[in-house]
């Protein structure tokens, strides 16, 4: 798989919500750091921090806004749209639409992600949630 196709199937396993697809895609040791800035290492926490995400947004999708292949290395801009239905830092659900950024940095080895750096940003999520 090249490293398209790998960050394509990546996107694809978050708007298709079949986290058992990280198994193929990612490292087992992965390092994880999501847009809301919490960190998880190895499938299984990278799974948990997913799961914890769709509880909040059930429908959570990813669109790939631009991306920038270089050897080893992928950044991509994303926006992140999905409805507020789960309890997420001090905010209690609000049935609202979200849309917010987030810029992710990935490293790949040997066809597996062994590494994502996402920065979310977290201040228009704040805002939309405490409205």
């Amino acid at each position: 798989m090249t490293n398209k196709e790998l960050i394509s199937a990546y996107y694809q396993m978050w708007n298709d919500k079949d986290f058992d697809k990280a198994n193929m895609i990612c490292d087992k040791d992965i390092r994880f750091r999501g847009s809301l800035d919490i960190t998880a290492n190895g499938i299984d926490g990278f799974k948990e921090y997913a799961q914890m995400l769709i509880g909040v947004f059930p429908n959570l999708y990813h669109a790939v806004e631009m991306s920038v292949y270089e050897n080893n290395m992928v950044a991509i801009y994303v926006t992140y749209t999905g409805t507020h239905d789960g309890t997420l830092f001090e905010y209690a659900p609000t049935g609202r639409r979200i849309c917010y950024s987030g810029a992710s940095f990935f490293q790949i080895r040997d066809g597996k992600i062994v590494s994502i750096n996402i920065l979310g940003d977290l201040n228009s999520l704040h805002k939309q949630l405490s409205e």
